[in-house]
């Protein structure tokens, strides 16, 4: 619950003070603020799914993320499951109210020429890190196997 109101105030600063007008903000050498509306998932991929089947698609795997929790063995786990399934939610009120997600967090190499990294933000950012923990999770459970 946390990471989805986390997310929502965020793109809120975002979209009612931040960007009025919309553009870009320098905020640091590789990093901007950058008002992006993405109506597909990672990458821009699959938006010829539309909002609500990508939305449909989302909850079917948040409730599957939350049987899962439930049945976890450790609680780094059930956290990084809760982190995944806040930030999913996160993504679906976009795709519910602005018919694709609200993305701002611009990345890049500055001097190189390399295309910046997609924009993104604290929804998408989130459920990196629950992946992230899943993976940690994983490998002290194989470890303690092993010991």
């Amino acid at each position: 619950m946390l990471i989805l109101v986390l997310d929502q105030i965020s793109k809120w600063i975002v979209l009612n003070i931040v960007m009025v007008p919309p553009r870009t903000i320098p905020v640091f050498p590789s990093f901007n603020l950058t008002l992006v509306y993405n109506p597909g998932v990672s990458f821009g991929q699959m938006d010829w799914l539309g909002p609500w089947a990508l939305s449909a698609l989302a909850l079917a795997i948040s409730a599957a993320l939350v049987v899962w929790m439930r049945k976890a063995e450790t609680r780094l786990l059930a956290m990084a499951l809760g982190i995944i399934i806040g930030g999913a939610i996160g993504n679906v009120v976009d795709r519910i109210r602005y018919k694709a997600v609200v993305d701002f967090l611009d990345f890049y190499i500055p001097g190189t020429g390399w295309p910046h990294w997609p924009a993104f933000n604290v929804a998408d950012s989130a459920i990196v890190v629950g992946v992230g923990l899943i993976i940690l999770d994983g490998l002290i459970a194989e470890r303690a196997k092993n010991a």
